[in-house]
């Protein structure tokens, strides 16, 4: 099984360490931090590595034959890391392998597909060769190198989407997300609008929809026309989300409204149980249609959102699904809620938003 690491640092701000250190510990081996975070670190249940003794996994950012041996001889698990600039560090890296260091940690800033071809070819079966990488596209690449390819990946990020993918990639899972039940509260007829149909490059199976709301703080999800009727045929692909103007989540961290969705975009499908995957948008289909507010409110926090007014159009529940002309005040559907605020879909935490 390849693995995923997480390198943060100590320089990223306090809230996005938080937001990645809670991800990460969901679909990471480790997370390798500087160790005055290693106490937030194991709050999440993550495994730590560091250069602190405390760490689960002993970084060494200076290799050094006698530390290695020493710390393995009293039982620890040693990862060293080495910057591969030349001949002289690839072989500091066989050196390390040939201590039984438990991890290679290599940063290959110059070349990327040589060094790792050597590296592969000499340290395999002794020592576990993660190499560092800022993308999912470079992660890709060195789990594909020589074949075999490295044993596992350090993603070097700020960015929540850049993990996912990453995830994808490594472990073939995503992060999921938390979803709530919240009890319906309003709903009210209000005519006709801009509507907006979007039809993805994937099949939906029953509780999988996408994720609107008309706050950028709280979202419902809407499940796919997934469901047999006497009247239409199944449509797996298509959720039926909306006004044009809902927000919509196209990645763990960002909004799009859905007028803005066109063919080739991301966005988010998401299940009853809160698993995620990115897809691609197919196009994004708008027509004029009856519409209904609907209201919902868990824990004092009340969000809505509109939809057409049609039977095929269903909020996902605990239980599964309900069609909107059926839902019932007291009722409960599924909604994710974030901190609201977003400039051109990305949060900004300083400013203050009000939406109603």
């Amino acid at each position: 099984m390849k693995e995923l690491w997480i390198r943060i640092d100590k320089s990223v701000p306090n809230d996005a360490k938080d937001a990645l250190l809670k991800t990460a510990s969901q679909v990471c081996d480790a997370v390798l931090v500087d160790a005055k975070d290693m106490e937030n670190a194991r709050k999440t249940g993550a495994k730590i590595a560091s250069d602190s003794s405390d760490s689960d996994i002993n970084v060494l950012e200076i290799f050094d034959a006698n530390t290695v041996s020493k710390l393995k001889g009293i039982g620890k698990i040693v990862a060293v890391r080495i910057i591969i600039r030349g001949k002289e560090d690839e072989e500091k890296a066989i050196k390390a392998a040939d201590l039984s260091a438990d991890y290679i940690i290599v940063d290959c800033p110059d070349w990327k597909i040589i060094p790792l071809e050597n590296l592969i070819a000499k340290t395999r079966g002794r020592s576990k060769l993660l190499a560092e990488v800022s993308s999912a596209e470079d992660a890709r690449l060195a789990l594909e190198t020589l074949e075999l390819g490295v044993d596992g990946v350090v993603l070097k990020t700020v960015s929540m989407d850049e993990l996912m993918k990453t995830s994808v990639i490594v472990k073939k899972t995503a992060p999921k997300i938390e979803l709530t039940p919240f009890e319906v509260v309003g709903i009210k007829r209000i005519g006709s609008g801009a509507r907006v149909c979007v039809d993805t490059c994937d099949l939906m199976k029953p509780g999988e929809g996408i994720l609107v709301g008309c706050q950028s703080s709280g979202f419902f999800l809407v499940e796919a026309e997934v469901h047999e009727s006497p009247y239409v045929e199944t449509r797996p692909f298509r959720v039926n989300a909306g006004p044009a103007f809902l927000y919509t989540l196209s990645s763990l961290s960002r909004t799009k409204y859905l007028s803005e969705l066109k063919a080739g975009d991301e966005i988010l499908i998401v299940d009853d149980k809160g698993n995620t995957r990115l897809t691609s948008v197919g196009r994004a289909k708008i027509e004029w249609r009856p519409l209904i507010l609907v209201e919902a409110e868990f824990g004092g926090k009340r969000i809505k959102t509109i939809v057409q007014n049609a039977e095929t159009i269903r909020l996902v529940t605990k239980n599964g699904s309900k069609p909107v002309t059926e839902l019932k005040v007291g009722d409960e559907v599924l909604a994710h809620t974030v901190e609201g605020g977003r400039h051109f879909g990305t949060l900004v935490k300083e400013e203050a938003v009000i939406e109603r």
